[in-house]
């Protein structure tokens, strides 16, 4: 490739994800000089995680711009509910939340970043480069002083104060930053697709995400986006076997029309998200700092990924916006976000981790294996543990908020 013109910014964020474009409109909002970097040429990706929880929608409340973000189309869960032996399950109740939107809003996630985007791109000192894939990072005397990124123009090299790595679960920054990565659990699969929504399908207790067994369904509007969680065999196993077996596999714990499955013709039809639960030993170097999934891989239980990667970029903000602005970031400024961030992270990892231990033990006899996981068992023995549940997936163990902008 040809070399195109250099980038000089204050601070170059890797990956224009919830986490990311968040962090990049609060920090073009206080004045900071900020770089978005994206490898794909736009956000329309199917499978993602698309629930916005009362703690994002407070931030959006603090912003001002809760009002224009809710006209976009979407759908709104006061709770969320499972089937357990034919009965209906509240499973997280948002309605004692101490917030103004008691809701999970479910939005296609290509509208939020949009959204975010649009937002951010109203101050001059915001940029966001598509299609640049990040292939390295620049160091001078031991300190991460920018990134290298592939553009279909060229090569190009953008300086920054700070580099951000945003970018995801499989994130190239931290790879090429060296981190070390601790992981927790067996990593488990779940494979995602689309079927149609019909006149007569289930609203209440699927309609929105509660899980059936190891299957989740999200209200689209005119379709349904499903998780199958593959559970005691591999995904590349039930490939082998054929599509219509994982057809009958699918319907056998769907509240569809047996059917409608039908509609998956083949496995190009579906998405496979292979879930690890692992976080960073230390979120950065000097120059670096990693946040959301890129830091801290969750399990898509709840879409508390999302939730925390926004509170990550509301406490990141928060601390750095200033020493970013005055041209004094030290690394304490880096190790103050990780210790901020850190119980939050941990406290939600164990509990996912918790959760996962529940189910297993349950598998280890052929009776309970068909029954749901003891977490769900007890919620529906002790119904008060939902409202506990719904103010841990609706705010997380501790809730970030925006500070005024005080230039």
């Amino acid at each position: 490739m040809n070399q195109i013109s250099d980038i000089t910014t204050t601070c170059v964020i890797a990956g224009a994800g919830p986490g990311g474009l968040m962090l990049g409109l609060l920090l073009a909002r206080a004045g900071v000089d900020v770089t978005v970097v994206e490898k794909h040429a736009d956000f329309l990706r199917d499978f993602r995680g698309d629930t916005i929880h009362p703690s994002t929608l407070e931030v959006m409340e603090e912003l001002g711009l809760v009002e224009q973000f809710l006209e976009l189309p979407h759908t709104r869960a006061p709770k969320l509910t499972a089937e357990m032996a034919g009965e209906t399950i509240t499973m997280a109740d948002f309605s004692r939340l101490p917030v103004k939107h008691r809701f999970i809003a479910f939005m296609p996630q290509w509208d939020f970043l949009n959204f975010l985007s649009a937002q951010a791109s109203g101050y001059p000192n915001f940029r966001l480069l598509t299609q640049a894939r990040v292939a390295d990072l620049i160091e001078a005397k031991g300190r991460v002083t920018g990134l290298c990124v592939e553009t279909p123009d060229g090569i190009v090299e953008i300086h920054a104060q700070l580099v951000i790595g945003a970018d995801g679960r499989n994130s190239v920054v931290r790879e090429k930053a060296g981190l070390t990565v601790e992981s927790f659990g067996e990593p488990s699969e779940v494979v995602w697709m689309k079927l149609s929504k019909q006149p007569g399908d289930p609203n209440e207790v699927m309609g929105h995400a509660g899980p059936r067994q190891g299957l989740v369904l999200i209200d689209r509007g005119d379709y349904w986006q499903c998780g199958f969680v593959v559970r005691r065999t591999t995904f590349v196993d039930i490939q082998q076997k054929g599509i219509e077996a994982f057809r009958q596999g699918v319907a056998a714990i769907s509240p569809l029309p047996a059917d409608r499955m039908q509609e998956i013709r083949s496995f190009d039809d579906t998405s496979l998200l292979v879930v690890r639960i692992d976080r960073l030993t230390q979120w950065w170097r000097p120059g670096l700092l990693c946040i959301g999934d890129a830091a801290h891989a969750m399990s898509p239980i709840g879409g508390v990924g999302v939730n925390l990667a926004i509170q990550d970029a509301v406490a990141a903000a928060n601390i750095l916006g200033q020493p970013l602005r005055e041209g004094r970031l030290a690394d304490a400024d880096l190790a103050a976000v990780q210790r901020r961030r850190s119980f939050p992270t941990k406290a939600t990892q164990k509990l996912q981790l918790m959760m996962r231990s529940s189910r297993r033990k349950d598998e280890t006899t052929e009776k309970t294996a068909k029954g749901p996981p003891a977490f769900i068992r007890g919620i529906a023995r002790w119904p008060v543990l939902a409202h506990v549940a719904g103010r841990l997936m609706g705010l997380g163990f501790r809730m970030e908020h925006v500070r005024p902008n005080r230039r």
